[in-house]
């Protein structure tokens, strides 16, 4: 993993979902031409290059993880030669893009559904799942969707159950049949050709399911806290409709077709440090994945040092990417508030800290402005009901607020837009944090500059120290350098023992921190980098 083909290790990638990023038309929702005109405020940041949520084709019952069509832009979003216009402006500021792309499952619009659900003898009959009813007409297994409720919905038109671990109107294709990869390769290659630098790889553990059908065991739960209702999907083990041995193979043949092109990256969404290591885990293994550690509400020293831990306590050579927001999630800021409440603070600790672990760090649009989570009224809400939040995924995707004193904030000149600007974020828009030098805006830009200058981040080791029970800290080695790393969670501040031949380091925008012999005082929120070179 030496050479060219590594600019992804030491990257910082940048999130845009373009529903909410800029709308260039006036129609309320963002599209790739406003990508365009913001792509010198993200080259700004210093980030190494954008991962692109989907823009193809799409009816959007999923907003467009469901394709209708694989090499075509949905025309909310504009046209074929804007995205070729995006990509090239990206490419002169010597930002890399990567785009979702979506293999488990495709729309159920899609022409190879409709040909596929016509009858049970046609030329593309099998580039689905689908299963005869049992007996009593149920369906054919006790498989759920990860949306909840039944995984199998009946076709009156070709008398069988089609799969589907999404939405029903997100039929699973049969990556088992060697026409559907070849199809769906093609049109990989055909984004490849254009110049894309990578994919992200959509539900990746979920494209290859049990030939028999068999049903999943059931999952023990823990006993009910009265807080946490379980998910239907989360009552059983998937043992049989994700994660089959043939993955390994599929990605074997993925990574090969990315090895035809030069310098290209692919990121699976997968879930589990099993699961990741396995997909990532060697040279004809995929490059990296995107890990979900950190988009839990799990937050404290203990719970960041069990989800690093345990990617890194056993030996092996993947390579992990990182996120703590994104368009799933309810906002770090929010869900990790010890208040309710914004912190600017916290959300700098937090983005340091994204960025201090060994691995890719991705940052979600307005991650950097510090956004919270939104509160969508019901009568505005779009999404129906899924994620974890029980009220849809609404306010993670709220657009990006760009002027205070614009209608919309500057994100577009609709009178409604597909979601509502939230009234808190007004004043968090990117113009006024750009007058506030202490801003967390201008605190990203001044931590991602600093980051490029410390290989030590960028590829060293990680390590962590035991005897630090009120502070998250890590220690990163390369070579015979070492840099400390202390990050307190918590509002109060802490003291923490400190060996005296550790340097304290400046100019990653964090305030000095009060240093005595043996020991260091973090403010609230605070943290602290310091080096040390073995003799």
């Amino acid at each position: 993993m030496t050479g060219e083909k590594t600019w992804w290790r030491n990257a910082v990638l940048y999130q845009i979902y373009p529903r909410s990023f800029f709308d260039s038309n006036g129609d309320g929702i963002g599209d790739l031409k406003g990508i365009t005109k913001k792509l010198d405020y993200i080259a700004s940041l210093g980030v190494d290059g954008v991962w692109l949520s989907p823009f193809f084709t799409s009816p959007m019952a999923d907003f467009g993880y469901d394709v209708s069509d694989y090499c075509g832009v949905d025309p909310i979003f504009g046209t074929l030669d804007d995205f070729d216009e995006m990509l090239d402006s990206m490419h002169k500021r010597g930002l890399k893009l990567i785009i979702d792309f979506v293999m488990s499952h495709s729309s159920i619009a899609h022409p190879w559904f409709t040909e596929s659900r016509s009858g049970k003898t046609n030329p593309k009959a099998d580039w689905y799942v689908w299963a005869d009813p049992k007996p009593d007409g149920t369906p054919p297994n006790n498989w759920i969707s990860v949306f909840n409720g039944p995984a199998w919905t009946f076709d009156a038109q070709r008398g069988q159950y089609y799969y589907h671990q999404f939405l029903k109107d997100q039929p699973d294709l049969n990556i088992r049949n060697p026409e559907v990869v070849e199809a769906l390769f093609s049109a990989a290659r055909w984004w490849l050709d254009k110049g894309v630098d990578g994919f992200r790889l959509d539900a990746l553990q979920h494209c290859i399911h049990d030939p028999g059908l068999h049903d999943n065991p059931a999952r023990p739960l823990p006993p009910p806290d009265g807080k946490t209702i379980p998910r239907p999907y989360d009552m059983q083990q998937h043992k049989y409709d994700r994660n089959q041995p043939e993955m390994i193979g599929f990605c074997k043949k993925l990574r090969s077709l990315a090895d035809d092109y030069k310098d290209r990256m692919l990121l699976a969404e997968v879930s589990g440090t099993e699961t990741t290591i396995a997909y990532t885990n060697g040279p004809d293994m995929l490059h990296t994945a995107y890990n979900f550690s950190l988009l839990s509400h799990a937050y404290g020293a203990d719970a960041f040092q069990e989800a690093l831990g345990d990617f890194f306590d056993t030996p092996h050579e993947s390579w992990p990417s990182w996120a703590m927001s994104n368009h799933d999630t309810i906002r770090a800021a929010t869900r990790w508030s010890p208040d309710g409440r914004r912190h600017p603070a916290q959300a700098k600790m937090l983005l340091a800290l994204l960025m201090s672990m060994r691995g890719t760090p991705f940052i979600y649009q307005g991650e950097e402005l510090g956004l919270t989570e939104s509160f969508v009224p019901p009568d505005q809400r779009v999404d129906t009901g899924l994620g974890l939040t029980g009220t849809g995924r609404d306010g993670c995707r709220t657009p990006m607020p760009w002027q205070k004193r614009k209608a919309n904030a500057g994100f577009s000149k609709a009178k409604n837009t597909w979601l509502p600007v939230p009234d808190a974020h007004m004043p968090l828009a990117v113009d006024m944090q750009e007058k506030d030098k202490e801003s967390v805006l201008h605190f990203t830009r001044r931590f991602i500059s600093w980051r490029k200058k410390q290989p030590t981040l960028l590829e060293g080791d990680i390590m962590f120290p035991d005897g630090y029970k009120n502070v998250f800290c890590f220690t990163r080695r390369l070579g015979g350098e070492e840099l400390f790393c202390a990050f307190n969670l918590h509002p109060e501040s802490v003291t923490l023992p400190l060996r005296n031949d550790i340097i304290p380091l400046e100019g990653h925008g964090f305030a000095p921190a009060n240093k005595d012999s043996g020991s260091l005082s973090l403010p609230g929120f605070g943290a602290y980098f310091g080096r040390s070179v073995a003799a």
